[in-house]
C-alpha cells in the first residue's frame, strides 16, 4: 500500500468517521479513477490469470477442479471480507486484530471517504487481495484435496491468517507501527500464501507417484495466458497500493516491470545453461518471482535496485525450487512456497537493504520514519518475516488439522487417480468427443 508508516494513522482516523464527511469536500477524481483502475486489474489476477496459470499447470483430468477452485475462493472471500474481514483487518481494534466497527460496511455510504478517495473503494480494493491470497495457497494441495476441504480450508485460512497479518501490517498494528516496509504484499500476501502452501503439502503429502512419475503441465499455453494476465494485473497490485495517481504510483509501476522481465530472463537463462534448452515454464515461473519479490519493495526502491532483486529472485528462486522438489522431496504442487514464500522472504529484507539513498545507482527512497539506519531497517524487515512465518505455520498447520477431522482432506487414491474434475463435480475440462 502507501507508505503505511506515515500514512496509517491518518487513513485510520478517516475509517473511524461516521460518515459525514461530503464527497465535494475532499474526494480527488483523479485518485479515484487510478484506484477503481487498479482494483480491477487485481481482480483480473486472479479471474482468469491465476485460475489460468494453475490450470495449465496441472494435468487435464484437474484443470476444471482448479478453475472451480480459484473461481469459488474469490467468491467466498469476497463474501467474508464484506461481513467481517474488513472490519477485522482495518478496524482500529488493538496492535493485533481490528474490530467490529465496519460488519458489514456499517456506517459506510456512497460519501464516506478513506483518505480522498471513496471507502467502499479501499475495501473493495482491499478485497481482491483477500481473493488473490488464499487463491495463491490452491499451488500447494492442487489435484488432491477434497472440494469441501478447499472452501473450508480457505474460509478459515481468510480471518484467522490473513486478516490478522493485515492488520499487523497495513491497518495500524504492531509490526506497521514498528516500521516495516511492505508496500503491497511481500509479508501479507507472497509470505502467508507461500508458507501456508508448504505447510499444506506436508500435511497432505504428495501427489500418487510423486517423485518417481512425471507430471508435467498440460497445457503451456494456457499457463503462458493467465501469465500474461498476471504480469499485467500487477500494475494494479504495485502501483495501485500508493492510493493515489502519482509519482510514486508511477515508481513503483516502473520497478514491478523490470523486476518481472529480469526475473524471467536469469530464470529462462539458468535453465538454458543447466539444462541444454530455455523453457517457456521456466520464463514465466521467474516472471512470477520477480513480481512476487518486488512487491514489498515497490514503493520504496528505485530503477536500478529493481533490476537487482530481479536478478536474484530468478536465481534463488529457481534454486529453492530446485531444492525443494529435488532434495526434500516436497510436493509443493505449483511451487508456491519457492517463488511467492522465498520471493516474499527476499524482497520483504532487501526492502530494507535497496530503500537506503546511499547506494548510488541502487538507492532507494529513505527508510521508515523513526528509522535512522539500514541495520534498524533491516531489523524490523526481519523481525516482520520470521513472525509472520512463525504464525502462518501454526495456524495453518492447526486449520488443515481441524478440517481434516470434520470434512476430510485428501480424495481417495482410487479419486485421484481418476481426476478431481470428474470425483468432485461430475464435469470435464475438456470434451474431447
Amino acid at each position: 500500500m502507501i507508505n503505511w508508516q506515515r500514512g496509517v494513522p491518518a487513513l485510520l482516523g478517516l475509517l473511524c468517521l461516521s460518515g459525514a464527511a461530503r464527497a465535494e469536500d475532499a474526494l480527488s477524481g483523479g485518485n479515484t479513477a487510478w484506484i477503481l483502475t487498479s482494483t480491477a486489474l487485481v481482480l483480473f489476477m486472479t479471474l482468469p490469470g491465476l485460475a489460468l496459470f494453475y490450470g495449465g499447470l496441472v494435468r487435464s483430468k484437474n484443470v476444471l477442479s482448479v478453475l472451480m477452485q480459484c473461481f469459488a475462493i474469490a467468491g467466498v472471500s469476497s463474501i467474508l471480507w464484506l461481513v467481517v474481514g474488513y472490519s477485522l483487518a482495518f478496524g482500529e481494534g488493538n496492535d493485533y486484530i481490528g474490530d467490529f466497527s465496519r460488519v458489514l460496511m456499517a456506517g459506510v455510504g456512497r460519501d464516506t471517504l478513506a483518505g480522498d478517495i471513496p471507502e467502499a473503494l479501499f475495501m473493495l480494493f482491499q478485497m481482491t487481495f483477500a481473493i488473490i491470497t488464499p487463491a495463491l495457497v490452491i499451488g500447494g494441495f492442487a489435484e488432491r484435496m477434497k472440494f469441501s476441504a478447499v472452501l473450508l480450508f480457505s474460509a478459515l485460512w481468510l480471518l484467522l491468517v490473513y486478516v490478522p497479518v493485515t492488520h499487523w501490517v497495513w491497518g495500524g498494528g504492531w509490526l506497521g507501527q514498528m516500521g516495516l516496509y511492505d508496500f503491497a504484499g511481500g509479508v501479507v500476501v507472497h509470505i502467508t500464501a507461500g508458507v501456508a502452501a508448504l505447510v499444506a503439502a506436508i500435511v497432505l503429502g504428495p501427489r500418487r507417484g510423486f517423485p518417481e512419475t512425471a507430471m508435467p503441465p498440460h497445457n503451456m499455453t494456457m499457463t503462458i495466458t493467465g501469465a500474461g494476465r498476471l504480469w499485467v494485473g500487477w500494475f494494479g497490485f504495485n502501483g495501485g497500493s500508493a492510493l493515489a495517481a502519482s509519482g510514486d504510483a508511477a515508481m513503483a509501476m516502473l520497478v514491478t516491470h523490470i523486476a518481472a522481465a529480469t526475473g524471467a530472463m536469469t530464470w529462462m537463462f539458468i535453465e538454458w545453461m543447466r539444462f541444454g534448452k530455455p523453457s517457456a515454464l521456466g520464463a514465466v515461473t521467474g516472471m512470477v518471482a520477480g513480481l512476487g519479490t518486488i512487491t514489498p519493495a515497490s514503493g520504496f526502491i528505485g530503477p536500478g535496485g529493481a533490476l537487482l532483486l530481479g536478478l536474484l529472485a530468478g536465481a534463488i528462486c529457481f534454486s529453492a525450487t530446485m531444492y525443494l522438489k529435488r532434495v526434500l522431496k516436497i510436493d509443493d504442487s505449483l511451487d508456491v512456497f519457492p517463488v511467492h514464500g522465498v520471493g516474499g522472504i527476499l524482497g520483504t529484507f532487501l526492502a530494507g537493504v535497496l530503500s537506503a539513498t546511499s547506494l548510488g545507482v541502487f538507492s532507494g527512497y529513505g527508510f521508515a520514519d523513526g528509522i535512522e539506519t539500514m541495520g534498524g531497517q533491516v531489523k524490523v524487515q526481519l523481525i516482520g518475516i520470521v513472525a509472520t512465518i512463525l504464525f502462518t505455520a501454526v495456524v495453518t498447520w492447526v486449520i488443515l488439522k481441524v478440517v481434516g477431522v470434520f470434512v476430510g482432506l485428501r480424495v481417495s487414491e482410487e479419486q485421484e487417480q481418476q481426476g478431481l474434475d470428474i470425483h468432485e463435480h461430475e464435469e470435464r475440462g475438456y470434451d474431447l468427443h
